[in-house]
């Protein structure tokens, strides 16, 4: 483990340099991952972790879709593929990869095989953190470990195919057998990491809950309606307004800082984009400041928790889920966005062929 300094803090980090997969596999040689869920992290962890030379078996309920497609991902029943209950029950080392609300609902059916010297590893603080709401109560003779890749599961199985990897944090729960903190770096390097970091259950959900709410998801959606509405507003087209608003962030600016930081973004533009932006900046952080204050406060207390276990113990969650991402990706905004992204190079090139 290295002590790498960010800004001015020393946090401990693991890269793939000092934890080689050939550790990783040496320490899993005898384990039985049993990945239980395989809608959004579970496929791409799976297919990582089956590709690194990981013994995995997949749990989950059929009929549904998630069966059909880790059918369809190679995985064959009675081999590999399993019901829920057969997996656990198998495995000696349990990944926890349900959704948050799933955790909650099939926890019953999951703790009877949680039986001495086994391991159950999530990607999320969620159902451990706020173990009050969730009622999910780990006995005390297993090791109870995290890794949450910094990226969705689509973005985890895409990088590890690139040979690049999303990075992610490590935590230990519960240290039953001494090596919890052994197996949690050896599934985050199987699982395909670029690098990881040590955090704790509790710290990362508060984080995953305010970014989610925050800059990745809610801000920036927020922040983006708002300005296209604007520029709607005084009478600019919405593909002027799309591309000032979305095209330029996401094909231009985004990929800049990626690279080398949002100083380095501000000295490949403009001296009149320059000057504007780092006033507004202020501005802007200024106005938000309380909002995130509210937010973090409302994670922490679990407030946002109740509303995500209320929300989907509905009968209706799915169908309304749906109606209000179709209201989205039917608004004027998107619809531009749809035909400014069929304008892009890329794609009339393929048409010309």
């Amino acid at each position: 483990m290295s002590r790498i300094k960010f800004g001015k803090v020393f946090e401990n980090v693991i890269t793939r340099t000092e934890f080689p997969l050939k550790k990783a596999r040496n320490i899993l040689k005898n384990e039985t991952v049993a990945v239980i869920g395989y809608g959004v992290q579970g496929p791409a962890q799976a297919l990582n972790l089956r590709d690194n030379g990981i013994n995995v078996i997949i749990g989950q309920r059929r009929p549904s879709p998630s069966y059909t497609k880790a059918i369809s991902d190679g995985w064959v029943a009675g081999k590999n593929l399993f019901s829920i209950s057969q997996a656990a029950d198998k495995g000696t080392l349990i990944a926890y990869l349900l959704s948050d609300a799933g955790q909650v609902a099939v926890w019953p059916q999951i703790k009877k095989y949680l039986t001495r010297g086994k391991t159950l590893y999530f990607s999320h603080g969620f159902a451990v953190s706020y173990s009050r709401l969730t009622k999910v109560i780990i006995p005390g003779n297993i090791d109870v470990i995290l890794v949450a890749p910094k990226g969705a599961g689509r973005s985890v199985r895409k990088n590890f195919l690139e040979g690049r990897g999303i990075n992610s944090s490590f935590a230990v729960f519960q240290n039953a057998s001494g090596k919890a903190k052994e197996k949690a770096l050896a599934m985050g390097i199987a699982i395909g990491s670029g690098f990881l970091f040590e955090t704790t259950f509790e710290k990362e959900v508060y984080s995953d809950l305010t970014g989610e709410r925050g800059v990745l998801m809610g801000a920036i959606a927020g922040i983006m309606e708002a300005q296209y509405q604007e520029l709607r507003r005084h009478g600019h087209t919405p593909s002027e307004a799309f591309n000032e608003t979305v095209e330029e962030l996401t094909q231009s600016l985004i990929p800049l800082i990626a690279e080398n930081g949002m100083d380095w973004m501000y000295m490949n533009c403009s001296t009149t984009a320059q000057i504007g932006a780092l006033v507004w900046k202020d501005k802007f952080r200024k106005a938000v400041v309380p909002v995130f204050k509210i937010l973090y406060d409302r994670v922490k207390k679990g407030e946002e928790v109740k509303k995500v276990l209320i929300a989907n113990s509905r009968k209706d969650y799915r169908k309304n889920l749906a109606r209000q991402l179709k209201k989205i990706g039917q608004s004027e905004m998107w619809q531009a966005g749809k035909t400014v992204r069929s304008l892009r190079p890329e794609n009339w090139k393929k048409s010309e062929k």
